[in-house]
């Protein structure tokens, strides 16, 4: 009777041991679908060889609201955190543990993005990139290093200048990203761009190869900021062309100047640099900023049109003419407000 009174008190307490176990368990994978309760989304940075508890322990620093422990056996026995990638992570508000093991395990990072905008310069794009966050720059920021040298490494060319030859865009990227991957892929786009829109180009183009059109481009995108006056634009430097006109174009004498304070001046005009227009014949040796994809079209395509000249309107836009004293009129009231 006794060994049989006790046999029941075994079961009882083994019921209630495997109950209570049960339950814990219950809970503790219950606690790794519950959302992280954070108050807004967080950038997380997962290093190599990070523990899975360490990980808990560091969300919670970030505002999660984790039970460590429990959660911690529960993600051991129902989930695999192992294998975690490191890197860095958005973890919203509404992510459970589990969620954040299933992005650490497959690497699905956050994705940064660096805008490089057309009509910027080379120069320009390089300081826009060394500033952008979580890329490594040791290409493009230490002065011992000849970035154009290292591209052209990267790249199997043997370009004097990269002015012209990357294309404009927002461009995303991982945490440890090398700088020069950027540019690379910025390269490899305008490759692709510039190879689709010579093939579709205009006949009769007083361009002998691809890179003149780019050129050109990057002179147009320069010139104006209005779509709709980029084929038009691109119609007075054509016409210029054919007839033996020089381009007198100011972005490109201002390019070829070293150190340019905002005023070009009559003496700049006068004074003999490759980019100088109003004194070479022809387009300059290099483009003189990143053109779109836009105003590669429009090199490509001009308009049919018998315009040599154009002024700036002072709106933005600007003013056609087709003679020199059509032109000149235009400068006196829209330059010197001579009516």
């Amino acid at each position: 009777m006794v060994f049989k009174r006790f046999i029941q008190i075994f079961v009882s307490l083994s019921v209630i041991a495997v109950g209570t176990v049960a339950a814990a368990l219950w809970y503790s994978y219950h606690q790794l679908q519950q959302p992280l309760a954070l108050k807004q989304s967080i950038l997380f940075e997962v290093k190599r060889g990070m523990h899975a508890r360490t990980i808990l322990e560091q969300l919670n620093k970030q505002g999660a609201t984790i039970q460590v422990t429990p959660v911690y056996v529960a993600s051991r026995l129902f989930d695999v955190p192992q294998r975690l990638q490191a890197g860095v992570y958005e973890i919203h508000p509404a992510d459970s543990v589990a969620t954040v093991w299933r992005k650490l395990r497959t690497g699905d990072q956050y994705l940064f993005q660096v805008t490089l905008v057309e009509g910027r310069t080379f120069a320009e794009w390089l300081k826009i990139i060394a500033s952008s966050e979580r890329l490594v720059l040791s290409a493009v920021d230490d002065k011992k290093i000849n970035i154009i040298d290292v591209l052209n490494q990267r790249l199997g060319t043997q370009h004097a200048s990269f002015e012209g030859l990357l294309f404009p865009d927002t461009y995303h990227y991982m945490a440890g990203t090398k700088a020069i991957e950027i540019l690379v892929k910025a390269y490899e786009r305008m490759q692709s761009e510039l190879t689709e829109i010579w093939a579709q180009r205009s006949d009769d183009l007083p361009y002998e190869k691809p890179y003149e059109l780019l050129i050109m481009a990057s002179i147009i995108e320069k010139e104006t900021g209005i779509g709709g006056e980029r084929s038009k634009v691109s119609s007075v430097f054509v016409n210029r062309l054919r007839k033996g006109m020089r381009l007198q174009s100011d972005p490109t004498t201002i390019y070829g100047i070293e150190n340019f304070n905002g005023n070009l001046t009559r003496a700049h005009l006068r004074e003999l640099t490759p980019f100088n227009t109003y004194r070479i014949d022809g387009l300059p040796p290099t483009p003189i900023a990143m053109p779109s994809r836009e105003s590669l079209i429009a090199a490509a395509h001009p308009e049919q049109t018998e315009y040599y000249y154009f002024v700036a309107d002072g709106t933005g836009g600007h003013v056609f003419s087709k003679t020199l004293v059509e032109h000149n009129r235009a400068v006196n009231r829209y330059q010197r407000n001579q009516g």
